[in-house]
């Protein structure tokens, strides 16, 4: 019988009944908020979760309060600095020990302009190069079957990637902005990830998992956190269907590809094992382990009158994960 999940949905309803024991858990992020959800719920079903974490004490702390680290090991990952990237990437290689799921789930949001420890804008260094290294340096470690996830956002809308001014050097800064176009970089790598190792039996994709309190919004103002929801409920509003003849034949020619030449559909940014509608797009993370990951349908916006749009294909590492893209020309 096929389950079917929603907004309120919570990860015990999802994995219910499901036996995840001999299964192999990378997460990123273990020490606050979704990282430790998420691991919570893949341990109480039997995972063995390996956490990853720039603070390892707190990590300790978060895991052992919710009983999860019993079940698996932490190690030391400042996605921030890639020397650090590097080194836990190279011990859990060195390790040989094989994941069945990696979920690059940690990052940060809205924060003041800054740079990471490489020089990097901090929400894009940390959220995606990181990540990208990361993911990148694992994957002889990824088996037939094996599947990544990254966690982006419905903040991908915010902004395109701008490789051509990465670190804002002559782009107004913005938090939003700056989020957007790392939140965008994670649906495309998920979406190159996949095309180069499907063949390979291994998969990729990305996930909104819903507007949820967490200390990803420390930086955040308690007027700003408002008027985020009331955006979001707001998008949430617009997104459901209408009743009407016409609504509905444009709802079912954006489906089959036909809309009209004024707003084209140009790209549907993730893979999924089930597509949902917009308003499926809350369901907790932890359904990615189950293969019930939704769609992020909504094409990525440009970031300013002059960026150019980027592809998946754009993002083009060599084999040891260490090039950020291929330069193009035009």
């Amino acid at each position: 019988m096929t389950k079917t999940f929603g907004p309120e949905s919570t990860t015990d309803e999802v994995l219910d009944g499901i036996d995840l024991s001999g299964t192999r858990v990378l997460v990123t992020g273990v020490s606050a908020g979704l990282g430790v959800e998420t691991a919570r719920a893949l341990a109480a079903h039997d995972a063995e979760v390996v956490g990853a974490a720039r603070d390892l004490d707190k990590a300790r702390r978060a895991t052992q309060a919710i009983g999860a680290a019993c079940k698996g090991s932490l190690i030391e990952l400042d996605l921030a600095s890639l020397a650090s990237v590097r080194a836990a990437a190279d011990a859990l290689v060195n390790a040989a020990e094989r994941f069945d799921l990696a979920i690059a789930n940690a990052g940060v949001m809205a924060c003041p302009k800054g740079t990471t420890k490489d020089g990097f804008e901090t929400q894009f260094g940390t959220n995606h190069l990181g990540h990208f290294v990361l993911v990148n340096r694992i994957a002889s470690l990824l088996k037939s079957g094996s599947r990544v996830v990254n966690l982006s956002s419905a903040g991908h809308r915010y902004s395109d990637v701008d490789l051509d001014d990465p670190n804002f050097e002559r782009t107004p800064y913005t938090e939003f902005g700056a989020y957007g176009r790392s939140k965008t970089a994670n649906v495309l790598f998920a979406v190159e990830f996949d095309r180069r190792h499907k063949s390979s039996g291994i998969g990729a994709t990305a996930v909104h998992p819903g507007g949820i309190r967490t200390e990803l919004g420390r930086y955040m103002t308690e007027e700003a956190r408002q008027q985020l929801i009331q955006s979001i409920n707001a998008s949430r509003r617009r997104a459901r269907p209408s009743s009407s003849g016409r609504r509905s034949r444009k709802v079912r020619q954006r489906r089959s590809g036909q809309a009209s030449s004024r707003r084209p559909m140009r790209l549907v940014v993730a893979t999924a094992k089930t597509a949902m509608s917009p308003r499926s797009s809350m369901i907790p993370i932890s359904a990615a382990a189950c293969g019930l990951t939704p769609s992020i349908r909504n094409t990525p916006r440009r970031c300013g009158p002059k960026a150019r749009r980027w592809s998946a294909s754009d993002f083009d590492p060599k084999p040891n994960g260490e090039r950020v893209h291929r330069h193009r020309n035009g």
